[in-house]
C-alpha cells in the first residue's frame, strides 16, 4: 500500500514537472499593417466585414509584384504583396486596367501606368 502511495505521488510529481517544463511562451501574431488573416472576414449573422485600406505614401510607392491575365476580362494583380482586381483600391489609387505587363491606376482622375517588376533569377 505504501508503495502504491509512493508511486502514485513519483506519477504526479512528473506530470507537474512535465508541465512546467513543457510549457511555451504566449505567441502573439505581429499583422505588419496588413489584415490578420486569422480573424474571419464575415460575422456569424452572414454580414461582411468592412476592412481597412492600406494607405500607400505615393502614388510612386505602388509595386506591381505579379499579374494573372485573362483576355476575357476577369485579371488579377499582385501590388504591395495584396491580390486587387479591377476597381479595388490600393492606398488612395483605384484599379481601373490590368494588361499583361502592366497595371493602370487611376488617382484624382489622372492615369497612371505601372509595369510588372521584374526579379532577375539566378
Amino acid at each position: 500500500m505504501l508503495l502504491n502511495k509512493r508511486f502514485f505521488l513519483f506519477l504526479f510529481l512528473v506530470f507537474i514537472f512535465c508541465r512546467v517544463s513543457f510549457a511555451q511562451e504566449e505567441f502573439t501574431y505581429d499583422a505588419k499593417g496588413k489584415r490578420n488573416p486569422f480573424i474571419p472576414l464575415v460575422t456569424p449573422e452572414g454580414r461582411l466585414l468592412k476592412l481597412d485600406k492600406q494607405e500607400a505614401t505615393s502614388v510612386e510607392g505602388l509595386a506591381v509584384e505579379g499579374i494573372i491575365y485573362d483576355k476575357l476580362g476577369r485579371s488579377f494583380a499582385i501590388v504591395n504583396a495584396t491580390v486587387v482586381g479591377i476597381g479595388d483600391m490600393v492606398g488612395d489609387s483605384q484599379v481601373l486596367k490590368i494588361l499583361e505587363n502592366k497595371v493602370i491606376f487611376i488617382k484624382n482622375g489622372e492615369p497612371l501606368e505601372v509595369e510588372l517588376t521584374k526579379e532577375e533569377v539566378e
